[in-house]
């Protein structure tokens, strides 16, 4: 493999995916069926708790909808899994990869793999994939074909030829989910479509399904069959820590009150936690209206925020506030611009806020915020409903802007709703996350890139708030082409100095990825001692627990 590829891969760091990281969130949800007190080693099944956040299920499993269940991860497999913790790839549907040159990427098939209903998978399946995004752009959720211009397949080899030299591009085509094109071939609309009885390559196939909770049992097929523990996976349609505690689950991903007394507190011998840093908490402003295009009011919103208290509100602590500067900290420490004042952490300053703010044309009258016209300042931040420590966060935000004379309306949409509104830019503020894509410039290109910006009222994948700037473009193409360490450090300083100066989101504090686990039943779960994945349960990186554990003895 190519040296500077696995440098950038191992460096550029972040954790899970941009487009999923609502499920950061708490959700204070309720949760169905009957105890299993931890007998998952004795039936060989795992209570899952993973895909909660309604009070009932709708069959979708069609894993490029964002509506799609989450035992979809669990079934469909990337070409490689991208471990956002160290960056490192473990193959899976392809062997490995070869950068050519900058501009080319050779990717080897993995053989003897079949899919789930017993028809082979074969490269063809991989450029079928591809192409199918290419023609339905809705589904190139990864922002695949902004860098790829063609692609080719000779016997067991799929080479990607990209649009110019783009070093970063494989980690992003590592993690393209690949489905069968003797499936999806005849589907008219793949966008709506919900494909209720998936045929996929991965550790497990639908079991039994309800309204209240559904099963995934193991693929006695699949191709590292031996690799996987657990023979039925049990998912709940929701799950509150007190049900979390009560059925004795084995893996859950839930923010959870004060989780040492709650969850480790219930078996001190068996429940662990993990909870590492999975993107950053924003403000995304909506810059296609006023007064967020303006740079002053932006900068105003900066000023007025404590960051410490929003996260320690939000949070309890479990997570630190973040800086200006678009990294996921301490992930990417290595490459922070420490010549950024306070290294991009801005304090709560309320006269530089007020001064901005002025600026931009409102000041203070009678302890109100208001326009030239004598109007108060009124803004409506939105955040998904059931989401408790964003809504926690949130309303410190109130509470603090409020405190300088804005009136503030907080917007609680179902998560689905949320979704739609956040891709369609229909927003003032939104409460959102950034980063986590597996690399400093994927996770700086979907944030900022031009290529990303949408019409209002049009689906867009990435810059949800419609950041355009001719420098952070320039940076990211440079990015793209850098295959030396100091030439990659010197394009993220300027791409965090952009973050910094020009503010395309406020950044608040990190988010945490809420991994609860119980070794009563399988052990080989991921910790800090041991981070060969994230505690993430709505990605492919899934994959790397689900066949990684072991049954306990």
């Amino acid at each position: 493999m190519n040296k500077s590829r696995t440098r950038l891969r191992r460096s550029l760091v972040a954790v899970a995916a941009a487009a999923s990281l609502l499920a950061m969130s708490a959700c204070s949800l309720q949760t169905s069926g009957s105890s299993n007190n931890n007998s998952g080693a004795a039936s060989g099944s795992l209570l899952f708790g993973a895909d909660g956040g309604n009070p009932t299920f709708v069959r979708n499993f069609n894993p490029f909808s964002p509506n799609t269940r989450t035992g979809a991860h669990y079934m469909y497999e990337p070409l490689q899994v991208v471990n956002s913790i160290d960056g490192k790839a473990t193959p899976f549907l392809a062997t490995g990869d070869k950068v050519i040159d900058p501009k080319t990427i050779e990717y080897t098939i993995r053989k003897g793999v079949n899919w789930s209903d017993g028809q082979a998978f074969t490269p063809a399946d991989v450029v079928y994939t591809f192409d199918l995004i290419k023609k339905t752009p809705a589904l190139d959720t990864l922002g695949q074909w902004q860098n790829i211009d063609t692609i080719s397949s000779s016997g067991d080899t799929v080479t990607f030829h990209l649009k110019g030299a783009n070093v970063p591009a494989a980690s992003i085509i590592d993690q393209q989910i690949i489905v069968p094109e003797h499936v999806w071939k005849s589907v008219k609309d793949p966008v709506t479509w919900t494909n209720d009885n998936p045929v996929a390559t991965g550790p497990y196939t639908v079991g039994s399904f309800a309204p209240n909770q559904y099963t995934m049992v193991k693929n006695t097929k699949y191709w590292q069959a031996d690799k996987v523990a657990a023979e039925k996976l049990v998912l709940p349609a929701s799950n509150t820590g007190l049900q979390l505690v009560k059925n004795g689950y084995d893996w859950a991903y839930s923010f959870i009150d004060n989780v040492d007394k709650t969850w480790v507190g219930a078996n001190k011998q068996h429940n662990k936690y993990w909870f590492p840093p999975g993107g950053t908490i924003s403000l995304i402003p909506n810059l296609t209206k006023a007064p967020f295009n303006n740079l002053e009011f932006r900068m105003g919103l900066s000023y007025a925020l404590d960051r410490d208290k929003i996260a320690q509100d939000a949070e309890e602590g479990y997570v630190k506030a973040a800086g200006q500067n678009g990294l996921l900290l301490p992930n990417a420490q290595s490459w922070l611009n420490t010549s950024l004042p306070n290294q991009g952490m801005i304090a709560q300053d309320t006269q530089k806020a007020l001064a901005s703010f002025a600026k931009a044309g409102y000041t203070q009258q009678g302890g109100k915020l208001v326009n030239a016209a004598g109007q108060q300042l009124q803004l409506t931040i939105t955040t998904p409903n059931g989401y408790a420590d964003w809504l926690r966060g949130v309303q410190a935000v109130q509470s603090q802007l409020q405190s300088l004379g804005i009136a503030i309306t907080i917007d609680q949409p179902q998560p689905a709703a949320y979704t739609q509104a956040q891709n369609n830019g229909d927003f003032e503020l939104l409460m959102g996350a950034f980063g986590g894509a597996g690399s400093v410039y994927q996770d700086f290109n979907t944030l900022m890139s031009s290529e990303f910006v949408k019409p209002v009222g049009t689906s867009a994948s990435g810059n949800f708030e419609r950041f355009s700037d001719p420098q952070a473009d320039s940076l990211l193409q440079q990015l793209r082409s850098a295959t030396s360490t100091s030439d990659q450090k010197k394009y993220i300083d300027q791409l965090q100095e952009v973050m910094y100066s020009k503010v395309p989101v406020i950044s608040m504090f990190y988010g945490g990825l809420w991994g609860l686990f119980s070794d009563k039943s399988f052990t080989g779960w991921p910790s800090a001692s041991d981070p060969y994945a994230t505690p993430a349960t709505w990605t492919e990186n899934s994959l790397l627990i689900l066949t990684h554990l072991t049954k306990a003895k």
